[in-house]
């Protein structure tokens, strides 16, 4: 069975709301290296808190950030 994958489109976001990596990072209360990590896309486990924390900062849904992919 083929498996997806899930596509976090942090970068979009952040552009969107004019936000910089630094600031949204403050906001968010990230590392910066743990954004720049989220906003690539390679990290394997995305914490719920985190998650809470950068809907809160961009006034958006998780369904705004995380999206399915079946590629």
């Amino acid at each position: 069975m083929k498996q997806g994958k899930i596509i976090i489109c942090l970068d979009e976001k952040l552009k969107e709301k004019g936000l910089s990596k630094n600031k949204f990072a403050q906001r968010a209360e990230m590392q910066r290296t743990q954004l720049n990590r989220y906003i690539k896309n390679e990290v394997a486990l995305i914490s719920v808190d985190v998650l809470a924390r950068m809907c809160s900062v961009l006034e958006c849904e998780v369904s705004d950030i995380l999206k399915y992919s079946e590629e």
